[in-house]
Parts: structure tokens; C-alpha cells; sequence
């Protein structure tokens, strides 16, 4: 993804923060992270995330998604003694269609991306619509996609640690470089090293 990729995508994310009534300052902006997993793909694999804090005790981001557009299987794993990011997601705009590990539901409303289907394993589907909220344990296998309109999601977890992420696909690369831009704002416990950045 180039950079004037990765401005217009900012551009629709303001848009749909806009719609949601979420208010960022020029700066916050600036730093949406354009998170395309490396597969090329983004429209349909990939979402966009603004960062508001994340240390070593608390994290809260907003989740932009597009229409239809998916966050693939992963889960978080324990770190460094640390039990893993538990995370709650509040639906502010549009709706989203979470599903975790239990048993699976009978009918699922997401479609799941074509050539990817052996990567997508747990089907039990919870619907966020505006103002409900779930949240996913420690080490828990999970992925979502937004409704026809697209969605805004507030996350809030325990410390985020995303270049540790575990994705079901192992062609995922959660941390990409965006043509000579490091896309990973990382506050407060320090940025990845430059093993974990792939192009």
C-alpha cells in the first residue's frame, strides 16, 4: 500500500468517525493506522485503528471498519507472564458481527472472505449493534466483520501488544510498512523491533 493509499483510507475513516459522532484532534488524524495484513486485499481483509492510550496497564483504541470488510481469526496470547489482552468491544456505529469460540451458530450473517476459508474456525456470533458491548477473554480465538454500512467499534483492554498477535492465516503479517511510513504507533511501552516489521 502506498502512502497516498493510506491518506485516502484515513480520509474514509474520518468519515465514519464522523458519522458515529467521534471527535479527533488533527494529529489523531494523522496517525490512524491503516492495517491492511499484508494480503493485499484491504477493502475486504484489513481495518483502521486510532490508538487514544496504551500502556502497561490499559489500552482504548477506536475500530474502523469498512462495509463488509473483515478482521481475520487471531487471538492474543499470553506475553512475558502477562495472561494475555482481554477486550472489550462497544458497537458505536453501524453493526458488527463478532464470533468466538462455543458453539457454533446455526447461521452466520459475515461472509468470509473468498480462499481464505480454511483460516476461519470458530463460528458462535454475537451482534453488536450501536451501544452493546462484549467481551473477548485472554487467548481467545476471534474475528469480525462489519454490516453493509460499515462500523466504528470502541475497544477497551488490558495492554495492547499487537506484534505478538496470533493469526489463524500464517500469510498475515500484522505489522506491515507502508512505503517508507512505519504505520505501528505505539505509545507508552515502546514500538516493535525492526525483526517484527514486514513489507
Amino acid at each position: 500500500m502506498t502512502q497516498m493509499e493510506c491518506r485516502l483510507w484515513r480520509q474514509k475513516a474520518r468519515a465514519f468517525l464522523d458519522k458515529a459522532g467521534i471527535v479527533l484532534t488533527n494529529e489523531e488524524s494523522e496517525h490512524i493506522e491503516v492495517a491492511d495484513l499484508g494480503l493485499g486485499e484491504f477493502e475486504r481483509t484489513g481495518l483502521q485503528l486510532i490508538t487514544y492510550v496504551n500502556n502497561d496497564r490499559y489500552c482504548a483504541k477506536e475500530l474502523i471498519l469498512l462495509p463488509r470488510q473483515t478482521c481475520p481469526e487471531h487471538r492474543h496470547p499470553p506475553v512475558n507472564g502477562d495472561p494475555g489482552k482481554r477486550e472489550t468491544f462497544r458497537c458505536c456505529f453501524g453493526n458488527v458481527y463478532l464470533y468466538v469460540e462455543g458453539p457454533p451458530s446455526e447461521q452466520i450473517q459475515a461472509t468470509i472472505p473468498m480462499g481464505s476459508e480454511a483460516y476461519y474456525t470458530v463460528f458462535h456470533q454475537i451482534e453488536l449493534n450501536p451501544g452493546e458491548q462484549y467481551t473477548i477473554p485472554e487467548n481467545t480465538l476471534h474475528w469480525f466483520q462489519a454490516g453493509d454500512g460499515g462500523a466504528v467499534v470502541s475497544e477497551f483492554s488490558t495492554t495492547s501488544r499487537d506484534e505478538f498477535d496470533i493469526f489463524t492465516d500464517p500469510r498475515i503479517r500484522r505489522v506491515p510498512e507502508i512505503a517508507g511510513e512505519d504505520v505501528m504507533e505505539s505509545q507508552d511501552i515502546g514500538s516493535p523491533s525492526d525483526e517484527d516489521i514486514i513489507s
